[in-house]
């Protein structure tokens, strides 16, 4: 096996490289909140006030919901690569629509289409990487996600930050332009790795999932245990699905499947109704809120925020396959609203109906106490998210769901994040410009409430593969959630031979039964 093709099998090579995908979003997330005191663009696209802003903002959510629901079809019938690549050349098509507007519809549209690419890659990007992963890494890798779209955000907001030094409407259309790069190496780099073995298999081409399975898993050795293990798992999984007739939308309504749906669709929910969004769109008006004065001292103070969410994310990918995913997601959900409850305290303490440029604000002036505290507290707001919720939320759907059902469930709770992004994304300009400071102690309650739901309803998926996790499940709702053991669902390599060779059994003497005469 050559070099290339060395770096091609590499699981965690590929998995990475899957994650430019991720990167997409969070290169939006700050090519929006770089901009929002840009008097370039406020004076191209005639100062947007709360509502047209937030519309504008929520433009690209709302493509992304749209891409999110179409993934289900394109990543069951074209295949995981293929849809990640197609998602790289939408980016660039919205790209250059939105480097090249010059009024409100025109960036309106491009936001849509560069949604519709976060929406494909979105759902598609954690679904492949759990498929090409063994179960000790898939949560290391699928939370790489999320780290993506941190780096997307810090990258582009230091281009922007570095463009605010230009002069007229390069300032906002060269980041704008420069973000089509990332997408086009995606496209480009993905043609050289391979398809999801789970996919193949479930399209017939058997020896070609096993091969992709020993190059990725056991260094090219189709005998290896590991191996062996996952390609009987599958098949045992495939044959046994194939029995229950094709594959619609339908399925995620039989037994034991809503449950599950549910779960994915609810996390990626909680995760927009955490605030994150907010800190990370508007982030500029947060501050700016809390008595922030000037547009270079705001931006750096934004920056700090943007690396401090690239550096947390990093103990997560570390230690995610070890601390669980129902621990950080019940830790995470009490810190974000703990923090959210002092933001809004400080604020409705300390501050005010003011004017900056005109526009009525709720405003934290000459109290530099309170203008640091608040700040640090959106700090570590932002710490605790990428920590816990940020790396789970997508690591968590992409286990629940079985081959059957995997890539419409995954994309329907994608469509949740995005529907619920797309709703804070426009609402929360208003927001602050209506109700101010209670905006946060909103937000800290959707958290709380999160918690509890966590804690009785979201069961522990860690270290176990994606077969293994359809036997929690199969104990339909008499298993409690906080009282599942790490070894349930656990099997031999024996074990899942023996499974799937009875099982080959029951359908050989099935197809003779049917042929044989009445």
């Amino acid at each position: 096996m050559g070099y290339s093709a060395r770096i091609a099998a590499n699981p965690y090579v590929v998995g990475s490289f899957a994650c430019i995908g991720g990167g997409l979003f969070g290169l939006d997330i700050s090519s929006m909140s770089g901009v929002l005191n840009n008097k370039s663009y406020l004076k191209t696209f005639h100062t947007p006030g709360p509502n047209a802003q937030g519309g504008i903002v929520a433009a690209m959510p709302a493509g992304s919901l749209f891409g999110a629901l179409l993934a289900t079809q394109l990543a069951d019938r074209a295949g995981r690569k293929k849809t990640i690549i197609l998602a790289g050349l939408i980016w660039v098509i919205g790209s250059i629509l939105q480097c090249a507007s010059v009024n409100r519809g025109m960036l309106v549209v491009g936001r849509i289409i560069s949604g519709i690419s976060v929406g494909l890659s979105s759902a598609v990007v954690p679904i492949y990487q759990s498929e090409i992963t063994a179960p000790s890494i898939r949560g290391r890798m699928v939370s790489l996600q999320q780290w993506s779209i941190t780096w997307g955000i810090l990258i582009q907001y230091f281009i922007q930050f570095g463009c605010s030094y230009i002069d007229g409407v390069a300032s906002f259309r060269i980041p704008w332009g420069l973000q089509m790069i990332p997408a086009l190496i995606l496209s480009a780099g993905m043609t050289i790795f391979p398809e999801s073995p789970r996919f193949l298999f479930d399209q017939g081409r058997e020896e070609e999932a096993l091969q992709v399975l020993a190059d990725l898993h056991g260094n090219g050795d189709k005998a290896n245990e590991l191996v062996l293990l996952e390609y009987e798992e599958i098949k045992q999984q495939v044959y046994f699905e194939r029995t229950e007739g094709a594959k619609s939308y339908l399925d995620l309504l039989k037994p034991g499947n809503p449950r599950r749906v549910m779960l994915g669709c609810c996390l990626q929910m909680w995760s927009q109704l955490s605030g994150m969004n907010v800190m990370m769109y508007y982030i500029v008006y947060v501050f700016q809120g809390a008595g922030l004065t000037g547009v270079r001292s705001n931006l750096i103070a934004d920056s700090v925020q943007y690396v401090l969410n690239v550096a947390f994310t990093v103990p997560a990918i570390v230690y995610i396959d070890k601390w669980g995913r129902r621990p950080m997601l019940l830790a995470g959900t009490l810190l974000m609203g703990f923090w959210l409850c002092l933001v809004g305290g400080l604020q409705g303490r300390f501050g005010h109906w003011g004017d900056i440029d005109g526009t009525r604000i709720w405003l934290v002036s000459n109290n530099d106490a309170a203008t640091k505290a608040i700040i640090v507290c959106s700090y570590f707001f932002v710490c605790s998210f990428a920590i816990t919720m940020g790396p789970v939320s997508w690591t968590y759907p992409a286990e629940l769901y079985s081959l059957k059902i995997r890539g419409k469930a995954v994309s329907l709770a994608t469509a949740s994040n995005w529907l619920f992004n797309t709703a804070l994304a426009w609402a929360v300009p208003p927001g602050l410009a209506n109700v101010a400071w209670k905006t946060y102690f909103i937000f800290a309650t959707f958290n709380f409430a999160a918690c509890i739901h966590v804690f009785f309803m979201y069961p522990e998926t860690v270290g176990r593969t994606l077969e293994e996790v359809e036997e929690i499940f199969a104990q339909g709702h008499t298993f409690t959630a906080w009282k599942i053991s790490r070894d349930v669902g656990k099997k031999t390599v024996e074990e899942v031979v023996a499974k799937s060779k009875n099982l080959q059994i029951e359908k050989r003497d099935e197809s003779l039964d049917e042929k044989s005469p009445a």
